[in-house]
């Protein structure tokens, strides 16, 4: 671990010095406030953190970054940290890339802002558009998808493909199959219908949610839900069975949609067992069922694929997509629509009038000038390719420095998309103790020695999903840090594990 006199402390306040400071901040008492005060202080009085313990951060204070290059981010003491998360898996093309600066940088010079309601449009949202339904014809082999919605996030993407089974099966005349059906584990995002949409018990508790016709079946997670003695082909089974299981007992008229992430991300890297989507999509066209795929995590090379659609063989009716279409460098989301859909939209849109939904920064002009230019750096610097040669380079180097951790169960992944599950036993695959947390506990002596994957909401499992362009050379650096940082907190873990 690095040495801890290299280390500057935070400046930590106690609660009620705390409160004495947001409240001369809210009296405006503000005379030499910077000078007086450190970051870490003013973010503790002032900032509302997403998916953060409030607990913690007084406790702690926060951890300031400042600078990132290339796959490396540097906090404020300093200290430099091989990212392996790309962010939220969405910093696809690596921090601080010319070509997007000077992309966005023109953009705000040329067109700052333009709405496209009431038929407005902005030239480089229209290029886009047609770069993204090229891509999907071309790369994923879904003809079918010729429409794009934009918005900001993956949520809102979400959010709007729920509005749109809604839309759609109303224009239809069948106003009752709205139910959405999403699986335990999922993550969809944090508006009140992703939310829902999501499988995470952790962010429906003290919201009331998810909303009542959002329902969830099994999570499809081999390793950890397969049963003794079962086969991956019988888990397949298994998990068909209880879809169609839930869609009959809820009854076929009343299920719109099935939403699907194809490698579910959040929840711990799942990967879908033998077979799975095969055999989902032909229950779903049976009982005329849309097929939602979030691809706000696998679109755009992170699977070594351009996107998980084409990777699966696919055929979904909308796909959501963020993260990666900027890489992060705007905040941006597109929702792919199928000519099913938007067939019916245009059929109607004389008897129903205006299509009210959208947002204010729907398909914004700069988002879109950063996108086409995140599309060139991809495809001109061979990201996708390189994902899908560096993944089992960096599957395996975590296999290997791993192997001899007697709580490291499953290490698993597609592309740069990689996951180590943690289990109090390997041999046995015995769950870790509620609370135990041994994937936070790494992550812990993980960021000390300089890295950083990801402590995941679900099962204890480390997510890595470094940038596109990591090199060998710093994929070794970054595995070796893991590897010491897991050798370090093996004591810790024994005790959290063993008690």
């Amino acid at each position: 671990m690095a040495p801890k006199a290299d280390r500057t402390p935070y400046r930590l306040i106690s609660i009620p010095i705390l409160r004495q400071f947001t409240s001369d901040i809210l009296e405006k008492k503000m005379s030499n406030f910077l000078p007086n005060h450190t970051l870490d202080m003013i973010d503790q009085a002032t900032m509302l953190h997403p998916v953060s313990s409030i607990e913690d951060l007084h406790a702690k204070g926060p951890t300031l970054y400042e600078t990132a290059q290339g796959v490396t981010l540097r906090d404020s003491n300093g200290r430099d940290h091989v990212d392996m998360g790309a962010g939220l898996w969405c910093v696809n093309v690596g921090y601080g890339h010319d070509a997007l600066v000077e992309a966005g940088t023109t953009a705000l010079k040329t067109l700052s802002y333009q709405h496209h309601f009431g038929n407005a449009a902005a030239k480089d949202t229209v290029r886009l558009s047609e770069r993204l339904v090229q891509l999907f014809h071309d790369q994923a082999g879904a003809t079918h998808l010729n429409r794009v919605f934009y918005g900001t996030s993956g949520s809102d993407a979400n959010d709007t493909a729920y509005k749109l089974v809604r839309y759609y099966n109303n224009l239809r005349g069948k106003t009752e199959k709205k139910k959405i059906i999403s699986r335990i584990g999922a993550y969809h995002g944090l508006t009140a219908a992703a939310t829902s949409l999501t499988g995470i018990d952790a962010y429906h508790k003290m919201f009331d949610l998810p909303l009542p016709d959002v329902l969830h079946t099994s999570c499809p997670h081999f390793y950890r839900y397969g049963k003794a003695g079962e086969t991956e082909a019988e888990f397949t089974d298994r998990m068909v069975a209880d879809l169609e299981s839930l869609i009959q007992r809820e009854g076929p008229e009343t299920v719109g949609a099935f939403i699907v992430e194809p490698v579910m991300g959040t929840g711990g890297v799942f990967l879908p067992p033998l077979g799975y989507f095969e055999k989902v999509q032909k229950l779903l066209d049976q009982h005329d069922i849309l097929l939602i795929a979030d691809e706000v995590i696998s679109g755009f090379g992170r699977l070594g694929h351009w996107f998980a659609t084409g990777a699966f063989g696919l055929k979904p009716d909308i796909v959501s997509l963020a993260k990666g279409l900027t890489s992060a460098y705007f905040p941006m989301s597109a929702s792919m629509i199928s000519d099913r859909i938007y067939d019916v939209l245009s059929a109607k849109s004389a008897e129903t009038g205006v299509f009210m939904h959208g947002f204010t920064y729907s398909g914004h002009p700069v988002g879109s000038a950063i996108a086409l230019a995140n599309i060139d750096v991809i495809e001109k610097e061979g990201l996708v390719a390189k994902a899908a040669a560096n993944g089992p380079y960096l599957l395996k180097a975590l296999q290997d420095v791993t192997s001899g951790c007697p709580f490291v169960g499953d290490v698993r992944g597609m592309g740069l998309m990689i996951g180590v599950e943690y289990v109090a036993d390997k041999r046995t695959k015995a769950e870790c103790p509620a609370g135990s947390a041994p994937h936070k506990i790494v992550s812990k002596y993980a960021f000390e020695e300089g890295v950083l994957p990801r402590a995941l909401p679900f099962l204890p499992v480390n997510s890595f999903s470094p940038p596109l362009n990591i090199t060998r050379a710093e994929i070794d650096e970054g595995v070796s840090r893991f590897g010491r940082a897991l050798k370090c907190a093996e004591p810790e873990l024994s005790k959290a594990l063993q008690a």
